[in-house]
């Protein structure tokens, strides 16, 4: 998308949006950084949850389903930046949603293979919808159920 098409449909010029980010990668890697803050501000309230660990992680997927359109993550095709304040934002989330695991997996509530990375990821394809799938959230939804109540259950074995 030309970045003429992005500044209209923010509501800007395009010269301002230049101003603010010279180039197409220096806006993509602010999206990025963005999307990194969402999600740890999401991994954040999991873990300061009372909640048991399943539904902490439960309220982790749910925001990420929520934030899912205003997401730019490498694994939907943002970049992998070498900047360090992004890195630090990614390594706390998944120390962050760690600590949840490590809860789950004392009170014997979720499995000790899981780790944070699944997470990760199982929340990054739920937050990107496909598009044949006309009420996306509600089928995302379906499919973190199904996901956690595995987590769960693999673990009273």
């Amino acid at each position: 998308m030309p970045l003429a098409t992005i500044a209209a449909d923010a509501g800007v010029g395009v010269g301002t949006l230049y101003r603010r980010y010279p180039s197409r990668e220096a806006l993509l890697a602010a999206l990025t950084h963005r999307s990194f803050q969402l999600v740890l501000g999401a991994a954040h309230r999991a873990a300061d949850s009372g909640d048991t660990a399943i539904e902490c992680l439960r309220g982790f997927i749910d925001e990420t389903i929520e934030h899912g359109g205003d997401l730019v993550l490498p694994m939907h095709g943002g970049p992998v930046l070498p900047d360090p304040h992004t890195i630090a934002l990614r390594t706390e989330v998944r120390d962050t949603l760690g600590r949840v695991l490590q809860r789950g997996r004392e009170d014997g509530t979720i499995r000790s293979d899981v780790t944070a990375f699944d997470l990760i990821v199982f929340g990054a394809l739920l937050a990107q919808p496909l598009p044949h799938v006309p009420d996306w959230k509600h089928t995302a939804r379906r499919q973190a159920a199904i996901y956690l109540d595995g987590l769960g259950r693999a673990a009273k074995v």
